[in-house]
């Protein structure tokens, strides 16, 4: 009999998905209010999703500024679906798409095409602070990569090495618009970092889903094994049943709690519990699903099962 999957994902409570601290309010009027210094805007959002989670709060900056959208993460997703992506993008009046990966930021494509687009897209429009130097803010979702970016171009730019904008690989680590940061000279250039800032109304279940999975929104909140259900039904639905070999089951499988255990057992994550049945109330030995889903949301993201475009559905 043909194995049969979900046609679509459910969760018992929607608000997990949403997440909208106070830091992002405060943050989204420092950025409006910085803008009239501003002469482009790049926004960083993870090339995985390129149409998921994009935050329809930027379009006032977006309409006010010379735009650039950077599809950081470019190595973790189907290149190609490059050109496909590009076209929609352009479609929905995205003129300015470059498509990246920061943690090898040095390659001379970048090099070659970012510069020139960051002043072409300046010059496209009358400035309105003619000052000598160039002042870009820097935009997107938790977790894309603007610090590393910055980094990034930094050191590349100046001679400038230590790395000024803190990094991590966990939703929120930027919690406030920091002060200018030079990346270039000659012409001067400063880059200003945001925090990263979700709408407050995710406008569906996938979209949310595709958000976590990449890691823009923290795990603990919206609950690892829901993540990594989510991780299961995607691929499922996509027939990309690499995880079959990597985790070392038998077959595909649409019960997650299967799939935790399996490998829970498999990796020898347990953890010890009161067992109330047990006469004598001694410590008993279960399976840390929580432990196995985030081991297997680590090798999902890693691109360790294949490189997706988690929005391919959406071309």
């Amino acid at each position: 009999m043909a194995q049969t999957f979900r046609r679509a994902f459910s969760l018992p409570n929607y608000d997990v998905i949403r997440w909208f601290p106070g830091h992002m309010a405060k943050s989204m009027g420092q950025m409006q209010s910085q803008l009239k210094n501003t002469d482009c805007v790049i926004e960083i959002h993870d090339a995985r999703i390129p149409f998921s989670g994009r935050n329809p709060r930027f379009s006032d900056m977006i309409a006010l500024r010379p735009h650039i959208l950077l599809l950081n993460k470019f190595d973790l997703c189907n290149k190609g679906l490059k050109g496909k992506v590009t076209d929609k993008l352009h479609s929905m009046g995205v003129e300015n798409v470059l498509f990246t990966n920061c943690l090898e930021f040095r390659t001379k494509e970048i090099q070659k095409e970012l510069m020139p687009m960051i002043f072409n897209a300046i010059n496209s429009r009358p400035r309105y602070n003619k000052s000598v130097d160039y002042n870009v803010m820097v935009i997107g979702v938790p977790n894309t990569g603007k610090s590393t970016f910055i980094n990034a171009f930094r050191r590349m730019h100046t001679t400038r090495k230590r790395n000024v904008a803190q990094t991590g690989a966990i939703a929120g680590i930027t919690r406030s618009v920091n002060n200018r940061i030079k990346v270039h000279f000659d012409p001067d250039m400063f880059l200003v970092d945001t925090p990263g800032i979700l709408t407050p109304y995710i406008p569906n279940i996938d979209s949310g889903m595709r958000l976590s999975l990449c890691g823009c929104l923290p795990d603990h909140l919206v609950g690892e094994h829901y993540i990594a259900d989510y991780m299961l039904y995607w691929l499922n639905k996509q027939k990309h049943f690499s995880y079959v070999e990597k985790f070392e089951l038998k077959e595909p499988t649409d019960n997650v709690m299967s799939f935790l255990s399996h490998i829970a057992k498999q990796q020898n994550m347990v953890k010890r519990i009161k067992d109330i049945n047990n006469p004598q109330f001694q410590n008993a030995l279960k399976p840390n699903f929580e432990q196995a889903a985030q081991y297997a949301l680590k090798i999902f993201r890693k691109g360790q099962l294949g490189n997706f475009t988690i929005d391919s559905d959406l071309l």
